[in-house]
């Protein structure tokens, strides 16, 4: 992320979506908060690729945070700059690297250059998430009407 100052005018709801969809298209990596049964609580980075309407992660299977995201079902997660906030809070499918839909670890794999099938001795998971509420703002001007997804639907 650019180290400019942000603009200080509060963007309008269909800029925040613009915004949005070309921070996701653009970026590679997204923080990801889960919890286990006990509730002890995990923050982990993981790239992701989105294909429009879901974000694709892939983590090895035995990884504490691919372990609670499966379990729980949904996630919430944050693009990385804390001065243009993005949370997502979505449902997650998890798909094995066998049953991964055809396309999708193909795709992963072209956009990161790196393809958790090839990694020899470790098993992966893909994470497939659909947003269900996306929040946005840039500080304190923009904190009213900060949530321009809800229920799956843009509210633009």
């Amino acid at each position: 992320m650019s180290s400019e100052p942000l603009p200080q005018v509060p963007r309008s709801a269909r800029q925040r979506k613009h915004d949005i969809l070309q921070r996701l298209e653009r970026e590679e990596d997204v923080w990801v908060s889960s919890a286990d049964e006990r509730g002890n609580a995990f923050l982990a980075p993981l790239s992701f690729v989105w294909d429009g309407t879901t974000l694709t992660m892939a983590a090895p299977e035995t990884n504490l945070t691919a372990r609670n995201v499966r379990a729980a079902g949904q996630v919430r997660m944050s693009l990385p700059a804390t001065r243009d906030v993005v949370l997502i809070h979505g449902l997650v499918d998890a798909f094995s690297e066998e049953t991964v839909p055809v396309g999708v670890a193909d795709r992963f794999a072209a956009r990161l250059g790196w393809d958790p099938r090839k990694i020899d001795g470790v098993a992966y998971v893909y994470l497939r998430v659909t947003p269900r509420r996306i929040q946005a703002w840039r500080g304190q001007g923009e904190a009213s009407g900060r949530t321009v997804l809800r229920d799956g639907r843009w509210v633009v």
